[in-house]
């Protein structure tokens, strides 16, 4: 019998091996899409869902012709901070269009002061707008009957039992103390209510100052490319209020 080198009997071993390799990768890829295809048929069969008929029935793609334009890039004017509460959506209240605004939403609308280490995501979010957008306008819209801003005002640090209340949300409307505090001192004879509704509209302020903290922002004030502005919706009566922060913001000077 004739002997194989021992290098072309590596080299058959090697391709016997791809060759089954590859054959039980065909397998396994037949034997998952089959199993998918199990799971659309079981997907059909499925009783009605209102949450996802509700996402299908919702579902439009407006504006098509906009949309292929900002495929390209984007060029907001606005970066809008607004609270994640549902009946306040800020593209609804000001009728804002895909690409008009760079939207960031949390627990009562809050900014807090520059800090890399604990409000990274809200960081990025003010120097990806100012920054690399090169948004005009920065606009802090407050609401009535702010679940987070009554949060704060019954703020008392714990529970019966020492621990916090809550394992975020306590820790996250701290930023308004300042506001609350402002409130408590001007106000002291107010009722509860409306001690919340005065720090709605205090803490959007708070919210414009610590703008300031940021590089960036303060750079392009002082520059007088971007416009720092709160706004409150007060959808029980339905108005909205705007009113621009007027910061004596003077550019550095180079020594």
């Amino acid at each position: 019998m004739a002997k194989i080198p021992c290098d072309e009997a590596i080299l058959k071993l090697r391709s016997d091996k791809e060759d089954r390799d590859h054959d039980k990768a065909a397998e396994k890829i037949v034997k998952l899409t089959g199993e998918l295809g199990e799971e659309d048929d079981q997907d059909q069969e499925k009783p009605f869902d209102p949450a996802v008929e509700r996402i299908k029935d919702g579902f439009i793609h407006k504006y098509p012709d906009l949309y292929r334009q900002l495929a390209e890039e984007q060029h907001p004017k606005f970066l809008v901070f607004a609270c994640s509460d549902s009946r306040v959506s800020p593209s609804f209240i000001l009728n804002f269009k895909p690409g008009e605004a760079f939207t960031a939403r949390n627990i009562a609308n809050m900014v807090p002061a520059f800090n890399q280490l604990r409000y990274s995501g809200v960081g990025a979010v003010i120097e990806y707008a100012v920054d690399h957008l090169g948004v005009e306008n920065v606009l802090v819209i407050g609401h009535s009957r702010c679940g987070g801003i009554k949060a704060l005002m019954s703020l008392d640090g714990t529970s019966a039992d020492g621990t916090a209340s809550n394992d975020f949300i306590d820790d996250w409307v701290k930023i308004g103390l300042p506001a609350k505090a402002k409130v408590e001192s001007q106000w002291p004879d107010a009722s509860f209510e409306e001690k919340c509704a005065l720090c709605e509209k205090e803490s959007v302020n708070l919210s414009l100052v610590n703008l300031l903290t940021y590089p960036y922002v303060r750079a392009a004030v002082a520059n007088g490319g971007l416009k720092l502005m709160g706004g409150y919706y007060d959808f029980v009566n339905g108005n909205f209020k705007l009113w621009e922060a007027a910061f004596d913001v003077k550019p550095a000077i180079i020594i």
